[in-house]
């Protein structure tokens, strides 16, 4: 079977450099446009199945995709973004200002860092991995839309490699990531693909 994950388009809180996380952001105008490039490039694929993320920004980027497939979109929970808590929408440069330290850390060692009143990669991880094992197990071609450090969880568990190096599978805004399951393990073939971006 084949899984391909796709991050959602670009938001005006991407832009802005913002912290996302589990605030209900829509695609921007310049998100839209990327996610038209990344369905024509998707039209040819075989998807048996499309899940999404509730969050606006990923179930707009899964509608985009479906309407070259003539299968429903699933919403899955489990593959929402890292729920950032008290640090929710708030711009880089002011955690900078306020939260250095934490801030340091988290690009440090990611994995030793829980979001105050929020989660840690390995909730994340812990959860997406739920929703992953259910699609794995239907042995269909799925494609997944979800979020930047949802994916980098999937991807690390995949990979089996710790958390901490989870900026190893760092995926871009309108990528796609594709893994090759067979007999239950999974290769990555594509890696943050964004090559039908190129002429935006």
């Amino acid at each position: 079977m084949k899984l391909i994950l796709v991050r959602h388009g670009e938001t005006l809180s991407n832009r802005e450099n913002r912290v996302q996380g589990t605030t209900d952001t829509e695609l921007s105008a310049y998100g839209r446009r990327q996610v038209e490039n990344l369905s024509e490039s998707l039209k040819n694929e075989s998807i048996e199945g499309i899940v999404s993320s509730p969050l606006k920004r990923a179930y707009e980027t899964a509608l985009a995709i479906g309407k070259y497939h003539n299968v429903p979109i699933e919403v899955e929970r489990n593959l929402q973004e890292l729920n950032h808590g008290d640090f929710e929408n708030i711009a880089m440069e002011e955690l900078k200002e306020k939260h250095l330290p934490f801030l340091t850390k988290w690009f440090m060692d990611p994995a030793s860092v829980v979001m105050p009143h929020g989660e840690s990669l390995h909730d994340v991880q812990s959860r997406a991995w739920k929703a992953i094992e259910k699609i794995i197990h239907t042995s269909k071609n799925v494609l997944v839309v979800s979020h930047s450090m949802t994916i980098m969880t999937i991807l690390c568990r995949i990979r089996t490699i710790d958390l901490s190096f989870a900026r190893e599978v760092r995926v871009d805004v309108a990528s796609k990531t594709i893994v090759e399951f067979e007999d239950g393990k999974g290769i990555i073939t594509v890696l943050n693909d964004k090559s039908h971006l190129q002429d935006l």
